[in-house]
């Protein structure tokens, strides 16, 4: 697909780290399938993969933690 930002690249699948920030907690996600551009690096997720980002960054905000950095897990 072509890169929605830069809108030159083309994405091929890789693996990201996503970084996210909730509630005084930063999570730092590696290692997150996604598919990146090979112009910008600019990274798209999936739905099934973004939703468990976001999971695996609410769970690192409910324990009340200011920096947590975890691998993706399916």
């Amino acid at each position: 697909m072509n890169c929605t930002i830069c809108k030159h690249g083309e994405t091929a699948p890789g693996h990201t780290t996503v970084t996210l920030e909730q509630a005084g907690t930063v999570a730092v996600i590696r290692n997150v399938p996604a598919q990146i551009c090979q112009e910008c690096g600019e990274y798209y997720l999936d739905s099934t993969t973004s939703k468990r980002v976001l999971e695996q960054g609410e769970a690192a905000a409910s324990r009340k933690v200011e920096v947590e950095i975890v691998p993706f897990a399916a």
